[in-house]
């Protein structure tokens, strides 16, 4: 009796068993290279089903060698196939069943649709039913207790992990004896069979290196060489489960949310409980017979089965949307949203009528706005999104409404500066925080405060700065008078370039920036022109250094170092290090302008800093 067995049944040790109790005593078990290649992919990637498969093999040998079965290895090592997985495991299934029927062998499978097409093909089929070991509990259930948010497992560590309250966790040692490459493969087996098996697993990606799977409550990473630098697994689980009402604002909040369909971020950083609140959201919402949907890779969040988890289609967000849209939800929670493609996916489905719950990493509440910048339109930033809750140690700190209104941005004067500014206002009380609009081709954000020092003040001289140090050659100070007034000090021989013919040029600056300039040089300063940048002459201070007064020219600056031709020295500001570089035989350097080390080096000469070399 001659056996091709099939990848399937090598893997769950089924044609050992059968040699042993007698079924296939005496047979010959032609094992296909194909499978043999398999089984070596697998394991090479980590995966325990290889190591499995390798294991039967040899068992096979050993059977061999007691006289119990033949054992021999036929065809051939099959190349490289560009496919997707699925067209590659068809790919090697066709060339196991020309093997056996090349033979006129039996085809051994727990495959039934292998089965059924061998059949078809009148290939002689052993068609064993799959093994199922349902798995109720994971061996790694056993280091997590009630404040165990996650565990860490790897290769020749003590086991780790975080425990303690929401906001509150901390990263420590569970166990005094370091974790072996046989106890970790053992984890992950149990892991990876446990997922396929339980009625409450699946495995939601497994790729060479990495293997992410949902068993129960627990979200669950096995990463392997060559993707990591040892076996390590990591399971994370939902320690808490909130209702809205247990968070600040939440009647006004539900009041917002049931109104009508919205654009929320909730922002905060890693450990903070934003996923805790989108579930304490979409639960709220699904409660009240909104229809709501997740999008999330991988699946992450903890809600109830009447809300469906989607993931990727075809390895695209965008197609998920898609999909969605014929869905039709109400609401759609979108974990986690990252790249620009996540945000752009998230204003298509805003902009179509979805309400979107986006979550949102970040250190600041503004910050999660201010990624919408460059990726949406300005002005379609409150369509997008009108609602910005800020989540700290699991608690809402921070509520922001969104809108947009044609004004006079706060700090401006001239009445022909009204544009469409975006408002960023606190939720609870009203009062304005934030103002983003385009500030002389420039989208800002500027704080609203009574400081002294003003953000729009801070934006405004930045301006200043960047339009006159695009026309001037030499050092250049910026200082504000008042709001809508300015002083520039610039080198004598700048003062006609930036003036331009009749003062046109520096009119048309003042009309973008909607500022009047006061164009003087250096020497009209009340301090005499010690500017720090327009001194002349060599200064040698302690240790071998020596200050010196770089020139800055239309496409260079400047650093004179006489008589230090061919050495190498260390640039500094206020003896903060700026750059190496080696001294040229003329006694000099010169950095491009435009490069990262001159606008580094204009920037410290603007502001008076002492530029030293040594």
């Amino acid at each position: 009796m001659e056996l091709v067995p099939d990848t399937s049944v090598v893997i769950d040790g089924r044609i050992s068993d059968r040699v042993e109790d007698g079924e296939f005593a005496g047979a010959t078990v032609l094992v296909p290279e194909t499978v043999v290649s398999e089984l070596e992919g697998q394991a090479n990637n980590g995966r325990e089903t290889g190591w499995e498969g390798l294991s039967e093999l040899q068992r096979l040998l050993d059977l061999e060698e007691a006289g119990d079965v033949a054992l021999s290895y036929i065809g051939e090592r099959p190349g490289g196939h560009s496919g997707t997985e699925a067209e590659r495991e068809m790919d090697l299934d066709a060339v196991i069943r020309e093997a056996a029927a090349d033979r006129g062998a039996t085809l051994v499978t727990s495959d039934e649709v292998q089965a059924e097409t061998a059949r078809a093909k009148g290939i002689d089929v052993v068609s064993l039913e799959p093994i199922s070991r349902e798995v109720s509990t994971l061996a790694i259930e056993e280091f997590f207790d009630e404040t165990t948010m996650s565990l860490h497992l790897k290769t020749d560590v003590q086991p780790m992990a975080k425990r303690g309250d929401v906001g509150e966790m901390r990263y420590k040692p569970i166990g005094d004896e370091t974790l072996d490459q046989s106890t970790l493969r053992e984890y992950a087996a149990d892991v990876v069979e446990g997922a396929s098996t339980h009625p409450d697993g699946f495995v939601e990606l497994d790729e060479p290196g990495m293997t992410i799977v949902q068993f129960r409550e627990y979200r669950i990473a096995i990463a392997r060489p060559p993707f990591s630098d040892g076996l390590e697994i990591t399971a994370v689980r939902p320690i808490v489960k909130t209702a809205l009402d247990d968070y600040a604002h939440a009647d006004a909040l539900r009041d917002r949310l049931s109104e009508r369909q919205r654009g929320v971020l909730i922002a905060g950083s890693p450990g903070a409980g934003k996923s805790t609140f989108a579930q304490a959201v979409a639960e709220y919402l699904q409660g009240e017979g909104v229809v709501v949907k997740t999008m999330e890779k991988p699946r992450d969040l903890q809600v109830g089965p009447e809300i469906t988890q989607y993931t990727e289609l075809g390895g695209q967000m965008e197609k998920t949307a898609d999909s969605l849209l014929m869905v039709r939800p109400d609401y759609t929670i979108y974990d986690e949203v990252r790249k620009t493609d996540d945000f752009e996916v998230f204003s298509d489905m805003r902009l179509a009528g979805v309400g979107m719950i986006g979550v949102v990493h970040a250190t600041r509440a503004i910050d999660s706005l201010q990624r919408l910048i460059g990726r949406v339109e300005l002005g379609l930033i409150p369509q997008v999104v009108d609602t910005v809750v800020f989540i700290e140690a699991g608690e809402v700190t921070t509520v922001y409404d969104v809108s947009t209104e044609v004004k006079l941005p706060e700090g401006l004067q001239e009445a022909d500066l009204t544009r469409p500014v975006v408002m960023v206002r606190d939720f609870e009380t009203g009062e304005p925080q934030f103002e983003i609009y385009t500030f002389n081709r420039q989208v800002v954000t500027v704080p609203i405060n009574d400081s002294e020092d003003s953000g729009v003040e801070q934006v405004a001289k930045q301006e200043i700065e960047r339009e006159i140090r695009a026309i001037a050659q030499g050092h250049v100070e910026v200082e504000l008078q008042g709001p809508n007034t300015a002083v520039v000090w610039v080198a004598e021989h700048d003062i006609s370039a930036v003036i331009g013919k009749g003062g046109g040029r520096i009119s048309e600056v003042e009309q973008r920036l909607g500022i009047d300039i006061d164009v003087r040089t250096h020497d009209e300063r009340p301090d005499g022109g010690n500017t720090g940048g327009g001194a002349s002459g060599i200064e040698t201070g302690a240790g071998g250094s020596r200050t010196v007064a770089p020139e800055v020219t239309s496409q260079h600056v400047v650093i004179p170092v006489d008589g230090a031709g061919g050495e190498t020295v260390e640039i500094e500001a206020d003896g903060e290090y700026l750059f190496t570089a080696t001294v040229s035989r003329g006694g000099e350097i010169q950095v491009s302008r435009g490069s990262a080390i001159a606008e580094e080096l204009e920037k410290a000469i603007d502001h008076g800093r002492a530029i030293t070399v040594s």
